[in-house]
């Protein structure tokens, strides 16, 4: 009898792909508010002295790089996406459970990637709506950060809680023990 229970297969991080769609339908729920609340090419809504809603496209990747590459990023990036989320929810499916965080960070990746590319392919463009700026005493722009959504901060996150579990996992320390 215990060799039944011994020989059960180990759960894999599947159940993390919840995270993927939550992160997926918070995405698209706010960038829906975006498009049908505030218009688009103004300072949006201030929120602080710092920090404004914006309604602003984005048709290339991370701070618009390849945006003047004439239409063709549309389905460079869409199909890097695609390709990123298949291989990455592969990864997360042949990885254990019990390795949280790394299931965690491949399905915040995934659900980022999927965000995004659900814009692309129904926009040609990324829509993004919060912003982070500077102003000087007198009120005039200094500095800002360019616009980014639910979906950046996901895959942001994602990479960052990657590059932690490699360089912090008990397999590194072995690794560098030996």
């Amino acid at each position: 009898m215990s060799t039944i229970f011994s020989n059960r297969r180990q759960r894999n991080g599947g159940k993390f792909l919840l995270v993927s769609l939550l992160i997926i339908v918070l995405d698209q729920v706010t960038k829906w508010l975006c498009l049908n609340y505030i218009e688009p090419g103004t300072m949006g809504i201030e929120v602080l002295p710092f920090f404004n809603l914006v309604h602003v496209y984005n048709y290339g990747a991370a701070f618009s790089i390849l945006a003047d590459w004439g239409g063709i990023q549309r389905y460079l990036l869409s199909g890097l996406a695609l390709v990123i989320a298949l291989v990455l929810t592969i990864m997360l499916l042949r990885t254990k459970a019990e390795h949280k965080w790394t299931c965690l960070a491949f399905a915040l990746f995934i659900g980022g990637a999927i965000g995004n590319l659900i814009d692309r392919v129904l926009f040609g463009y990324v829509v993004d709506f919060l912003l982070f700026y500077w102003r000087d005493e007198s009120g005039a722009l200094v500095w800002s950060y360019p616009a980014f959504n639910v979906a950046d901060i996901a895959v942001c996150c994602g990479a960052a809680l990657l590059v932690i579990t490699a360089l912090f996992s008990k397999d590194s320390k072995d690794k560098k023990a030996k």
